[in-house]
């Protein structure tokens, strides 16, 4: 049993060095050194991305710890009791086993941009108000994953269905690694049902387009040139403070060369809308060159499949079974109930595992 446990100490040990924790230690230490500045809470917005990301990366650090500490009391237990105590020491290293391989799926998420918050799109697909509502129900799946996993949600534009649901909706993530496990929810969602906006109880399919894409930071340069853009500005239609809704504080971009469009009316003002819309139209371009160069090398493979229609990334079976299929993992679910309520680690996870493969 000590050796086992030993091996685990050194498996723990291991595993901190490759997620850096000793590094997230001194950015704690920084970040904790600048909220006790006097004038820390001048400007509330920054001061609670900071406060945010202090807390994220104080509970990654404390559960590592933990972790650490608890197997070194073990072993130390393990070298001065006698065979009385093997049975439970036995049951608390099974424990402990099974918190690391928790802990340790950390690992699959190295990439680039895995830690940074999320930037999220859903669109409505043909369909007209069924697509609508399924548009709304994805967007409930994700908001109540993200409050399972203690990330904050923020709505950035909407235009609502003229009986249900949602033509668009775009929101942002914030907390450490949202974009990590978020970026599997990345393509085309089909749900097949009995559709509640037909009398004749019909069978219906239909489709919505999710986009994940990472908030890049500043040292993410892409170029934007000024004569490319075509900005306009509209009453906004969201809600808000009291100038919402009487002032032109809405603001759409258009990226010309490429035809991006963007909106934002769901800041308080047009300052404000436009530094969002710039900052989802630079993660669009940027995205948009990320695959450009993916379908470079893939059709050097032979194959590339891009987010489109007819290409789902998973279906959602409420009738005349009940299955979620990921169709890019393989992975499967017969309850789909749960998933729509925000049980999506397995996917996520199943995901992350696939495209380590």
């Amino acid at each position: 049993m000590l050796v086992r446990l030993q091996t685990l100490q050194a498996k723990i040990q291991d595993t901190e060095r490759l997620l850096k924790i000793d590094e997230l230690k001194q950015k704690m230490a920084r970040l904790e050194a600048e909220m006790n500045r006097p004038d820390f809470w001048s400007q509330p917005e920054e001061a609670k991305t900071v406060a945010q990301d202090y807390e994220d990366i104080k509970k990654e650090v404390a559960k590592w710890q933990a972790l650490e500490n608890k197997t070194g009391d073990l072993i130390e237990l393990a070298q001065t009791s006698d065979e009385s105590l093997a049975a439970e020491i036995a049951r608390a290293t099974a424990a402990l086993e099974k918190e690391y391989n928790n802990y340790e799926f950390y690992l699959l998420l190295n990439g680039p941009y895995d830690q940074t918050n999320a930037l999220v799109a859903i669109h409505a697909g043909s369909g007209g108000t069924e697509a609508q509502d399924w548009a709304e129900m994805l967007l409930r799946m994700i908001f109540r994953f993200c409050e399972k996993q203690g990330w904050t949600t923020r709505l950035l534009d909407e235009s609502r269905g003229a009986e249900a649901g949602y033509k668009s909706v775009m929101f942002e993530v914030k907390g450490r690694y949202a974009y990590g496990y978020l970026k599997s929810e990345h393509g085309v969602h089909r749900l097949v049902r009995i559709s509640p906006f037909d009398a004749e109880k019909m069978r219906h399919t239909s489709f919505a387009l999710v986009e994940v894409l990472p908030e890049l930071g500043e040292e993410i340069k892409i170029e934007i040139k000024p004569e490319d853009l075509r900005v306009d500005t509209f009453m906004s239609g969201g809600k808000g403070g009291q100038s919402v809704n009487t002032t032109y504080s809405a603001v759409r971009i258009v990226h010309i060369p490429t035809g991006i469009t963007v909106s934002c009316q769901n800041e308080r003002s047009q300052t404000q809308n436009k530094e969002t819309a710039m900052k989802i139209l630079k993660a669009k371009l940027h995205r948009l060159e990320e695959e450009r160069q993916a379908k470079e090398r893939q059709e050097l493979r032979g194959e590339y499949k891009s987010a489109e229609w007819g290409n789902q990334i998973r279906s959602y079976v409420l009738h005349p079974y009940h299955l979620v299929n990921d169709h890019r993992t393989d992975y499967k679910a017969t309850d789909p109930e749960s998933v729509l309520e925000g049980e999506l680690l397995p996917l996520s996870e199943a995901y992350l595992k696939w495209i380590k493969e």
